[in-house]
């Protein structure tokens, strides 16, 4: 049975993220909850009471489309747990950064934050429409980076309603039209964007990526050299080009570009992972040994190199778990055994006053 602060902030979270709720259904890990759209959140109260059953049993509840399964929890899951989301397709928003999605959203106080402070002299010179939109665009970046086009369009879509000719809001709704799969859709959006702002060089980039979800990599790639000859600087263009060229396979090239991007990152540990990983694709397994092992040194976390294994099609390594002693709660009870036979029990439509989508 769910705590009521926990139910309380599960609730307070769905409507600060605009969700229009069809069914709820609570379950000895925490809340489901299933969206018009498809989506089903699955808010776990307790991430070690879990089993990879249950895990399992949510990936079948959104299948085919094991994308539409958003799990959010407070602390983090287990790696097996983790490992077997991140290799659906699945979302994850755990510990740090599920803490962060509650405080973006004005939440903190569930997490025994303080009340904000007063507002500075520059945020009271702003407009409350213009530190709306702030806000909004905020939120639609997060949610379009943690995996969730599906809430990032919304967001996009109200930031372009507030602001039509706000070229990044209407980037971002292409990119978000992409990420769900609905390739021309996106196109039409982002021609739509140049059409007010040609030249864009961010709509540029989504076209592409367009081109590349279509199948013309060769385009793709090419498109993302030209923006690169424009402005070298841009790194994020570089990692796009970066992960075409090892969706391609065409590693050698990729470790050129990842050199490139190390100039003026050196210390980022994601980028030596992938350094060690176009290493090992050309023959020099020596060499990528220990550009891991510097990753892992400078913060390649296990969780991350799992999941950057399970994209790349890596093997994935075995870590040793710290041993961790017992947390008693007081009250809690130990889980129950799991009830093989049992039937989950239906979701249950809201109640006819219930919150509408606006």
């Amino acid at each position: 049975m769910t705590e009521p602060v926990f139910t309380e902030l599960v609730g307070r979270l769905l409507e600060a993220m605009g969700q229009h709720v069809d069914a709820v259904r609570p379950v000895p890990e925490g809340l489901l909850l299933r969206t018009s759209d498809g989506f089903l959140f699955a808010f776990i109260e307790d991430p070690d009471r879990i089993s990879l059953a249950a895990v399992q049993a949510l990936l079948r509840e959104v299948a085919p489309s094991p994308s539409k399964l958003v799990v959010l929890t407070r602390g983090r899951l287990p790696p097996a747990l983790s490992m077997e989301l991140a290799a659906s397709s699945a979302t994850l928003v755990e510990g740090g950064r599920f803490h962060e999605l509650v405080r973006g959203l004005g939440l903190g106080s569930y997490l025994g934050d303080e009340p904000p402070p007063a507002p500075g002299p520059r945020s009271a010179r702003l407009l409350p429409s213009a530190k709306e939109l702030d806000q909004i665009m905020a939120r639609a970046r997060s949610w379009l980076d943690w995996g969730v086009p599906a809430l990032a369009l919304r967001f996009y879509r109200h930031a372009g309603t507030l602001k039509p000719e706000f070229a990044p809001a209407r980037v971002g709704i292409g990119r978000s039209l992409l990420a769900l799969g609905l390739v021309e859709d996106a196109d039409r959006a982002l021609d739509e964007a140049l059409a007010l702002h040609p030249g864009d060089p961010d709509a540029r980039l989504g076209k592409a990526a367009v081109l590349g979800a279509s199948g013309r990599v060769d385009q793709e790639v090419a498109l993302y050299r030209k923006l690169l000859a424009e402005d070298a600087g841009r790194a994020d263009v570089r990692t796009h080009l970066i992960a075409a060229l090892i969706a391609e396979t065409k590693w050698a090239e990729a470790k050129s570009e990842i050199d490139r991007l190390l100039v003026g990152a050196p210390e980022d540990p994601q980028l030596r992972f992938l350094r060690s990983a176009t290493l090992e694709k050309t023959g020099a397994a020596g060499p990528a040994r220990a550009e891991r092992e510097r990753a892992r040194k400078l913060g390649l976390t296990p969780e991350r190199e799992r999941a950057l294994c399970v994209h790349l099609g890596l093997p994935v390594p075995e870590f040793a778990e710290p041993p961790s002693a017992p947390r008693p709660r007081a009250g809690r009870t130990p889980a129950a055994p799991a009830r093989t036979k049992a039937k989950p029990k239906p979701l249950r439509p809201r109640a006819a006053g219930g919150r509408k989508r606006k």
